[in-house]
């Protein structure tokens, strides 16, 4: 199958790894992809826990409303550039990742009748409204709710996420949730903990660890102070594998409670690098997630058997079960997440019990770029492309 894939994301976090590995699945099980993108190149960024500092700058530089018009603009530009892909590489179907005013992918379905699948990762007009602001925010809707009742299938990451999308009109018949998903091979290759520890200098450390970009609603500041409280054990260790804009006051955080080396940042990392540093996990943190996500780093932890702390809330239930393959604390619980990285930091047994399960789970519920990619595929043949 030949797959015009196109997306808007310019940064180089969590982002970017969802559409290179699915790039990559899709071309090792024999399919023709053209990525039409920003920068014009499909070739892998490599970066874990970074962002692209133009879009961020341009975006705090203009007025809302003027950054959002550009952003319409931008779907002349992206059509453009789809349609001249579309005519040399005829292609069988367009993949899109959904972007807030991104409309190029169902003005090129509605020219030439391809089949149109629209990858959705976050209800964006509500996201930039509720976090970011808005100058335009009915046009934001009006524009959000065209992209996803136009498309053929829209591909939601949680069935949270595909409320979103029934909500402005699309059937169930035309929502298909899929998770995000990891690469066995990638994870395969990972050392086993005892070594990924040795490799940090931390032969006999409790390491407790978190990837991506740290934000400071991430909650991290909490596990910072309880390391430093009486049931954090003394040899308990703090790995944060990625960068963000937190970073300067967990850091200070960490100093003012004399933590020292305790508490380590990795900074920006080539993402061939986090397997080795996430074996060295004894337990997974994700204390705090936004409604409708799914967390890749959630998905990794899972790959490697690590147990995991987590909020309960519906997208997390979606893939992670209390006492199964992780701990839920309830997120209006002001001191859940503590008493459950007690329990987990004094409890070896229950470590390897629930790691075990956090193991079996990724073939249980197929969470890999390359299910997801078979997924996709199956999906342009039900909607015309030919298989």
């Amino acid at each position: 199958m030949r797959v015009l894939y196109h997306h808007r994301t310019a940064s180089k976090d969590g982002q970017a790894v969802h559409i290179e590995e699915m790039i990559t699945a899709l071309r090792e099980q024999g399919h023709e992809v053209r990525v039409v993108a920003p920068g014009g190149s499909d070739e892998p960024s490599g970066q874990m826990g970074a962002e692209v500092g133009w879009v961020a700058r341009l975006r705090a530089r203009l007025p809302k409303a003027a950054y959002e018009l550009l952003e319409l603009a931008y779907t002349l530009v992206a059509y453009r550039r789809l349609a001249a892909a579309a005519r040399e590489f005829k292609p069988d179907v367009i993949y899109e990742r959904y972007n807030l005013f991104l409309l190029a992918g169902l003005m090129l379905k509605r020219r030439t009748g391809l089949p149109l699948l629209l990858e959705v990762n976050a209800p964006l007009a509500e996201e930039r409204g509720k976090f970011g602001g808005l100058g335009l925010p009915r046009l934001a809707r009006w524009a959000e709710a065209k992209a996803w009742r136009g498309a053929d299938f829209v591909l939601p990451v949680t069935d949270v996420l595909a409320d979103h999308v029934r909500a402005v009109g699309v059937p169930d018949e035309r929502i298909v949730v899929v998770p995000n998903g990891i690469n066995e091979a990638h994870f395969a290759a990972a050392p086993d903990a005892a070594a990924a520890k040795a490799g940090l200098g931390w032969p006999d450390a409790l390491v407790l660890g978190f990837t991506g970009f740290v934000r400071d609603w991430h909650g991290m500041d909490r596990v910072i102070r309880w390391m430093a409280g009486g049931d954090a054990p003394a040899n308990a260790r703090l790995l944060i594998v990625g960068d963000g804009p937190a970073r300067p006051d967990l850091e200070q955080l960490a100093a003012e409670l004399q933590l020292g080396d305790r508490v380590r940042f990795t900074g920006v990392i080539h993402r061939d690098r986090v397997p080795a540093l996430v074996a060295a996990f004894d337990v997974a943190l994700q204390p705090a997630v936004v409604a409708y996500a799914s967390p890749l780093k959630l998905i990794e932890y899972l790959a490697l058997g690590k147990a995991i702390v987590a909020p309960n809330q519906p997208n997390i239930a979606e893939v992670l079960d209390d006492g199964v393959n992780a701990l839920l604390f309830e997120p209006d619980d002001v001191t859940g997440l503590e008493r459950s990285l007690a329990r987990l930091a004094h409890e070896p047994a229950l470590r390897q019990r629930l790691g075990q399960g956090a193991h079996d789970t990724i073939a249980r519920l197929q969470l890999t770029w390359a299910g997801n990619a078979r997924k996709a595929v199956g999906l342009a043949a039900r909607a015309g492309a030919p298989a």
